[in-house]
């Protein structure tokens, strides 16, 4: 039961001002549905506006706030804006651009003579000054210098989301103080609740920012103590087969495995032969071979008796698996099965996992609801794994007579630090080679003005036979109002190619995105215009052209995995890196290491060494981050201290039962980590 001083933070966030049903499913789109989701919905950066008497004191590029007068209006025609001209105190012109639906609404509500307060970015537009949808108020109207900025969505704006935070923050609650006070003072750090306000109102608030990050880190990595302790305490099963599987799935490739293959499976065999369960991490580079030795795993599992699942975390994906495990156990007698949200007969499929006439079963949550029984389930691979958390690590044992053995992918090289955060002390084997004749990408970098020349070459492309993806960067929410880079760029591929052009990105239903990317998949469409929603588990051999668009503005894992796409088919592949006109320098080194290197683990390093130099980087873009509040040079700093912290709470300090243990709780339950606390309960 969760502690009653968390009730104000798990409120539904229709109990706080303004939030009507309309605005609830608003926030709903971004993951806010109680006003803890508010408070942890921390802003990205903060915009600084000067407040200027003249539109002369004020740089092109630079964001102010001018009180003027409307002169005259024009409204939108064609793709061509609805403006406003306006002048300042001094009599020089200003124009106001309002894009989209509602721009002639927007511009149409000042009329001539009318006197305004008006804040946005300057910038110069055929040589004339404008602001690109510009703040308006009444010219006495206060207007803050400092201002954060929230991830939003469409019909929320940016102050309306920092007034929901403000009505959020009210209810915050003293809670008990789970940090100890030497470390706390040390480190100058506020309590939880001062942290929350700071980092929502002040750019420097950094100690308030370290101390969250810290909480999370913490709840996690006492999350992961007690699945340890609890994994010590219940032994497993050894499972041990014959070998006659295993044998008959290699001889059948027409590959030997790499050193790097045959050292982790025999690392994970030795698991499955112990008494204790094992929990492993897999990992490894793009193309390193991770399904094949999870496959391996599975088929030595069926062959001691038992059975195994892969959780995948989308549809597609299970899919794609089921169809490579079905090609490999060929001419065995391992029977494949698929489950996920809207798979045709499922009632023979649950009575045949039951049964046991299933040996493998993949697919999404769906194969660890409760009507699915398995008749003795011994092992789980969990694809994926930053998709999925403790929570899932636990459900699993309620499927098995004896905890089953885990074996955890992951298709992001990651540095030891953040592997630490995200799986705990998991024993970890690393497919650091690649199969030979995978030829490496080759990887270009041009000027975004020189699309014209893009769009030729991928026509020459298509024209040979061959698929191309086209990756745009996520939606920009300083152009609020405006079609997502994405669609802006289908639109304009598909008038080139008539057809021949889908489209998916994350604000797609699940059904009809996956619908798009089958149809490319299929061959039906040649070119697959996205966001990062591509990045991980698409497996299209045909496509051999990646091209990004703004390269600048992906991370570096980000943008390796995106390679990683192409190039899968055996022959050669190239990606094109389109970058804008003034990349920054830690933009051009990134991309630069990038042409230089396919190493996974050499990026992922550079990447967290870059981050570190203060540069905000798009490194999650799409799919749910590993954390919400921390981030990953925050992770590479603090959790050493975590996890030695957590380690001590539990083995030393009294455990949850200790007089610091209670406080533990409430953030344990604070951070959502309830099925930890719950292991205590059940034993």
């Amino acid at each position: 039961m969760r502690p009653e001083v968390l009730n104000p933070l798990f409120a539904p966030v229709t109990i706080l001002p303004e939030v009507g049903p309309v605005l609830a499913r608003r926030l709903e789109r971004l993951g806010i549905t109680r006003v803890r989701d508010l408070l942890f919905h921390l802003p990205t950066g903060f915009l600084r506006t000067r407040l200027a008497d003249r539109l002369a004191d004020v740089t092109p590029g630079e964001r102010a706030s001018l009180a003027v007068t409307v002169v005259g209006r024009t409204p939108a025609q064609g793709r061509a804006p609805a403006r406003l001209e306006v002048v300042d105190t001094q009599g020089q012109p200003l124009s106001l651009a309002f894009f989209g639906p509602q721009a002639d609404r927007l511009a149409g509500r000042h009329g001539v003579g009318t006197r305004l307060r008006v804040t946005g970015t300057v910038e110069l537009f055929q040589g004339r000054p404008r602001m690109v949808h510009p703040d308006t108020a009444p010219p006495q109207a206060p207007v803050p210098t400092v201002e954060p900025v929230h991830p939003l969505t469409e019909g929320l704006s940016r102050r309306q989301m920092a007034r929901l935070v403000g009505h959020a923050l009210e209810r915050v609650p003293r809670l008990p103080e789970w940090i100890e006070p030497a470390q706390r003072q040390r480190q100058g750090w506020p309590d939880f609740a001062q942290a929350l306000r700071r980092v929502h109102a002040d750019p420097d608030a950094q100690a308030a920012r370290d101390r969250l990050a810290y909480d999370e880190l913490l709840a996690g990595q006492l999350a992961w103590a007690l699945v340890r302790r609890q994994a010590r305490q219940r032994r497993g099963r050894p499972i041990v087969g014959d070998g006659r599987i295993l044998a008959a799935v290699r001889t059948r490739l027409p590959f030997t495995l790499t050193a790097a293959q045959e050292r982790a499976l025999a690392e994970i065999l030795n698991d499955l032969a112990g008494e204790a369960a094992m929990l492993r991490l897999l990992q490894g580079d793009v193309g390193s071979g991770k399904t094949l030795v999870a496959a391996l795993a599975m088929a030595a599992t069926v062959e001691a008796g038992a059975q195994a699942a892969l959780l995948a975390p989308t549809e597609l994906l299970a899919r794609q698996h089921r169809a490579t495990l079905e090609a490999l156990f060929q001419g065995t007698p391992v029977r494949v099965g698929c489950l996920t949200g809207r798979e045709a007969g499922r009632p023979f499929l649950l009575r045949a996992v039951a049964e046991g006439g299933i040996d493998v079963l993949v697919g999404t949550h769906a194969i660890f609801q409760d009507s699915v029984v398995y008749r003795d389930l011994g092992l789980v691979v969990i694809d994926e794994q930053h998709r999925f958390g403790v929570a899932q690590r636990l459900m699993l044992q309620r499927k098995a007579w004896v905890p089953p053995h885990v074996l955890v992918m992951t298709a992001t090289p990651i540095p030891r630090t953040l592997a630490l955060a995200r799986f705990g002390h998991t024993a970890v084997s690393v497919l650091d080679e690649k199969p030979p004749g995978r030829t490496p990408v080759d990887t270009r970098i041009i000027a975004l003005g020189r699309l014209e020349e893009v769009v030729a070459g991928v026509g020459r492309h298509l024209a040979r036979g061959h698929q191309a993806y086209w990756v745009c960067p996520a939606l920009d929410r300083e152009t609020e109002g405006l079609a997502e880079p994405a669609v802006r760029r289908a639109e304009m591929l598909r008038a080139r190619w008539p057809g021949r052009v889908e489209l998916v990105h994350g604000r797609m239903a699940a059904a009809q995105r996956e619908a798009a990317m089958d149809r490319f998949r299929r061959g039906e469409a040649r070119v697959l215009v996205a966001t990062t929603v591509i990045e991980v588990g698409v497996d299209v051999p045909a496509a051999s052209l990646m091209v990004v668009e703004q390269a600048e503005r992906f991370g570096l894992a980000q943008l390796h995995q995106l390679r990683g796409r192409v190039g899968r088919g055996g022959g050669p592949a190239t990606c094109l890196l389109l970058v804008g006109d003034h990349p920054g320098e830690i933009a051009r080194e990134r991309l630069a290491l990038l042409r230089a290197t396919d190493d996974g683990f050499a990026i992922a390093e550079a990447d967290l060494r870059l981050r570190g130099t203060g540069e905000l980087l798009g490194t999650r873009q799409a799919g749910e981050p590993a954390f919400r509040l921390a981030s990953d040079v925050q992770v590479h700093r603090w959790i050493g201290a975590a996890e030695a912290d957590a380690r001590l709470l539990i083995e030393r300090d009294g455990g949850l039962d200790g007089p610091r243990g209670e406080a533990a709780r409430v953030l344990l339950h604070l951070f959502e980590k309830d099925a930890a606390v719950r292991t205590l309960r059940s034993g």
